[in-house]
C-alpha cells in the first residue's frame, strides 16, 4: 500500500503521471472516479487551503467526506493519537488525511492502518501536496521547461515546511534552490546556498516563493513589529522591477509584510493559480492512492 509521507514517496515518474492527471482535472467538473469511497480528514493544526482543497479534491471525484472536528473527539478525553487513528481504521474508510504539530507523526501511523495516509502538513517537517502543487504551477508557467530554473525562497524558512518539502522536490527536476532570510529565520542548511537580501540574488532567479511568517512556531520574539520585518522582506513592485519573475506563496498570505498589495494583483502574482492547481493535483493524488490500493 502507497502513502504520501514526503515527496520521495513519488517516483519522478509517478509525479509526471500525476500531471498529466491533474492537467485534466483543470476543468473542475465533477467526476465519480471515487463514487462509494470514504475519506476521513483529521486535522489537529487549523487550515483554510489545504483542507478546502482536499475536500473540494474528494468531492470533486465523487467520494464521501468525513471531517472530524479533533476538538470535540475522544482525543478531548485523553485518547491518544494512535489509537483515535486505529479507531477510525477500523470503521474502514478508504484514506485518512491528517495534519499535525509533530514533527513525523503521520509516519508514525502507516503502521496502525489499512488504508493510505496523507500528510497534509506536520509541524516544521514536510507539506508533500503543497510542494507538488507549487512544482504544477512552475511547470505550467514554463511550459515544463524548469531544467536551471533558479528559485529563491524567501522569508521564514526555518519554521516552513514548505520550504523543506520544496528544497527536497524542486532539484529533482533540475531546479537550483536557494534561500533568502534574516539569521534569525534562517534554517541549518549545508546544501543549499542563503543570502541576507533578495536584492543579492533578484537578477538571476525565475522563481520567488514568498513564505509566511510563522511567529506560532517562534518562542522569541525577533522583531518590534512585522513592519521591521517587512522592510527587507516583503515582495513588492520595487523588488520585481520590470524581470519577468514568477512569484508564488503557500498562504495565507500577510498583506504588506510577506507580499504588497499591488504584487498581490501583478499578473506575475501566480497565488491564487496555485489554490486551483492545488485542487487538481491533489484530485490526482487521492485517484492515485486509492485507486492503486
Amino acid at each position: 500500500m502507497q502513502h504520501l509521507i514526503r515527496t520521495a514517496d513519488f517516483t519522478k515518474e509517478e509525479i509526471l503521471s500525476l500531471f498529466d492527471d491533474a492537467k485534466t482535472f483543470l476543468d473542475m467538473q465533477s467526476r465519480d472516479i471515487l463514487k462509494g469511497k470514504i475519506i476521513v480528514i483529521l486535522f489537529f493544526e487549523n487550515s483554510t487551503r489545504t483542507r478546502s482543497a482536499f475536500e473540494t479534491a474528494a468531492k470533486r471525484l465523487g467520494a464521501e467526506i468525513i471531517a472530524l472536528d479533533v476538538g470535540t473527539s475522544s482525543r478531548s478525553k485523553g485518547e491518544s493519537v494512535f489509537d483515535t487513528v486505529a479507531n477510525i481504521n477500523a470503521t474502514k474508510p478508504d484514506a485518512i488525511i491528517i495534519r499535525h504539530s509533530e514533527c513525523g507523526l503521520p509516519g508514525s501511523l502507516v503502521d496502525y492502518v489499512d488504508c493510505p495516509i496523507i500528510n497534509a502538513g506536520d509541524g516544521k517537517h514536510a507539506h508533500p501536496t503543497q510542494a507538488l502543487l507549487d512544482l504544477f504551477t512552475i511547470m505550467e508557467h514554463f511550459n515544463d521547461d524548469v531544467e536551471g530554473k533558479k528559485v529563491a525562497i524567501v522569508g521564514d524558512v526555518k519554521s516552513s515546511r514548505v520550504a523543506g518539502s520544496n528544497k527536497r522536490l524542486l532539484p529533482r527536476f533540475g531546479m537550483d534552490v536557494c534561500f533568502v532570510a534574516p539569521d534569525c529565520f534562517k534554517a541549518e542548511d549545508d546544501e543549499h546556498k542563503q543570502y541576507d537580501n533578495i536584492s543579492e540574488i533578484i537578477d538571476d532567479v525565475d522563481v520567488v516563493m514568498s513564505l509566511r511568517t510563522q511567529l506560532e512556531r517562534h518562542n522569541e520574539i525577533f522583531f518590534q513589529s512585522l513592519n521591521d520585518y517587512a522592510k527587507d522582506y516583503c515582495i513588492t513592485k520595487d523588488t520585481f522591477g520590470d524581470r519577468n519573475i514568477l512569484l508564488l506563496h503557500p498562504g495565507p498570505v500577510n498583506r504588506n509584510v510577506d507580499i504588497s498589495d499591488e504584487m498581490l494583483v501583478d499578473p506575475r502574482n501566480k497565488v491564487l493559480k496555485q489554490v486551483t492547481n492545488g485542487v487538481a493535483v491533489r484530485m490526482a493524488i487521492l485517484k492515485k492512492l486509492i485507486l492503486n490500493q
